[in-house]
């Protein structure tokens, strides 16, 4: 079951890197995009998060640039996991 579970989470994982870099146009996200994809409902949310060191997924710094970045790559990854296990915790409760 669980291999199936990881089959479905690579699937979604990649169809949602691929839309999440049409949309954005790279392969990293910042700032809004980032707050917005990890579906925080506010800039301040996401920074209150990122502070506390809360944040779902893995994010760097680069040097000579302001802000936090994250690969679109984890962000997908992250999703896509936060989909198929409700989607089987769901399965599981019926």
């Amino acid at each position: 079951m669980h291999d199936e579970a990881d089959e479905d989470i690579k699937r979604l994982a990649h169809v949602l890197e691929h839309d999440l870099y049409e949309l954005y146009k790279t392969p990293m996200l910042s700032g809004e995009n980032l707050q917005m994809a990890l579906g925080f409902s506010s800039i301040d949310a996401y920074r209150r998060a990122l502070t506390r060191k809360k944040l779902p997924i893995p994010v760097f710094k680069i040097e000579g640039r302001r802000g936090t970045y994250a690969l679109t790559k984890d962000v997908a990854v992250w999703l896509a996991t936060q989909a198929v296990n409700a989607k089987r915790n769901k399965m599981k409760s019926n």
